[in-house]
């Protein structure tokens, strides 16, 4: 059976998700069942045995993570897929994915809470837990989906940013997201672009696992191809072990948030629309935003110059780009699936004009009117 399944689908979000995974070379998948990601882990457990790779059902989403990152270690493109409640228990093993730089993908398809909340329910509480998921310092990737197709297209970036950076790397979609049927098309084999980690150039003898060039990411030999090295999630240095020194922890931790601040404008993916003439925009990610599009059409129908911008890319987050925009707005208005978490990031960035909150604590996602209604209230 093709590995990647070329064609054009009516495809539900987890269904691409999973697909993304195969076509991007994932061949180790670990989860624990849990609504509304279940569809990723069924659609790989038929997939993997198809395509050479292993899938293995854990009894808890603990486990699942750290079979994750043991995976990735071998070589393996590794991958789990979760919600809230089972991404709060793999906080601490995400953490030893980031200490010891093994890169991997996280899928969190968000549903309401805390706690059970609402398993069948869409919601985007998750925001901030995607950024600040484990103890320590550290700097998280994360992608927002918004179609379907995007489920397919970002679950191969996702695997391309871990391997380039060497680090988990987390693909977050509301439930509607995950769970909608829409038109799906896989390309060719030959157009997709798949990266792979950087390989040691030095012998075993003189291979030290964490020592770095210029790009602040170090090679990475596999167990299993003759390099003998310790990883550790306590602070250690180039050679891998312990260091418990204050240098040493100021040079890894320091590195370990290097790599991705220095490298933001590369990583962060922005969709804009309308924003050329804007004088309120409307700053929004995933099933919100596609409604927040509509609405910016039905305000600029009714003589309200609206813009979009859309994160594709939610952390890091684009701070700098907000900054210079809202110098060029009045107004920014922030709809989200919950009580507010975005919008303390968009007024923290945005420092040339106003931000207006409009919090919606799921299931139901804002309706464009509801949003090109708040437009027109904003006094400008």
């Amino acid at each position: 059976m093709n590995e990647i399944l070329t064609g054009t689908y009516l495809a539900q979000g987890d269904w691409a998700c999973a697909e993304g995974a195969i076509a991007a070379g994932c061949r180790f998948f670990a989860a624990y069942p849990i609504t509304p990601a279940t569809e990723i882990m069924e659609r790989m457990a038929v997939r993997l045995p198809q395509v050479g790779g292993d899938f293995v059902q854990f009894e808890d989403e603990i486990a699942s993570m750290a079979a994750v990152v043991g995976a990735s270690y071998t070589g393996a493109k590794a991958m789990t897929a979760t919600s809230g409640p089972g991404l709060s228990l793999m906080a601490e093993n995400v953490g030893l994915a980031l200490m010891t730089e093994a890169p991997c993908v996280v899928v969190d398809i968000m549903r309401g809470g805390p706690s059970t909340g609402q398993p069948t329910m869409a919601a985007q509480g998750d925001l901030m837990q995607a950024r600040w998921l484990t103890h320590g310092d550290y700097e998280m990737i994360a992608l927002a989906p918004a179609s379907v197709q995007e489920m397919f297209d970002l679950t191969i970036e996702a695997f391309n940013l871990a391997e380039r950076y060497r680090l988990p790397v987390l693909l977050l979609a509301d439930a509607l997201i995950g769970q909608m049927y829409e038109r799906l098309v896989i390309p060719e084999a030959d157009q997709v672009r798949v990266e792979n980690r950087k390989k040691p150039t030095v012998g075993p003898s003189d291979y030290l696992p964490f020592q770095v060039d210029d790009s602040l990411v170090p090679a990475m030999a596999c167990f299993g191809e003759g390099y003998h090295f310790y990883v550790t999630g306590l602070t250690h240095d180039e050679s891998g072990y312990p260091d418990m020194s204050p240098q040493g922890q100021g040079r890894l931790v320091t590195r370990l948030c290097a790599k991705v601040r220095e490298r933001a404008g590369e990583i962060i993916r922005l969709d804009m629309y309308h924003l050329e003439d804007a004088e309120v925009a409307v700053v929004a990610y995933g099933m919100v935003a596609r409604s927040a599009r509509r609405a910016v059409d039905l305000a600029r129908e009714r003589g309200l110059r609206a813009g979009l911008l859309r994160l594709v890319t939610v952390w890091p987050f684009p701070t700098r780009f907000l900054d210079g925009l809202s110098h060029r707005l009045k107004a920014l208005l922030v709809p989200e699936m919950n009580c507010g978490q975005l919008v303390h990031e968009v007024r923290g960035a945005a420092r040339g004009c106003s931000v207006h909150s409009l919090p919606k604590p799921g299931p139901i996602p804002h309706s464009a009117e509801e949003i090109m209604e708040a437009m027109e209230g904003i006094e400008i």
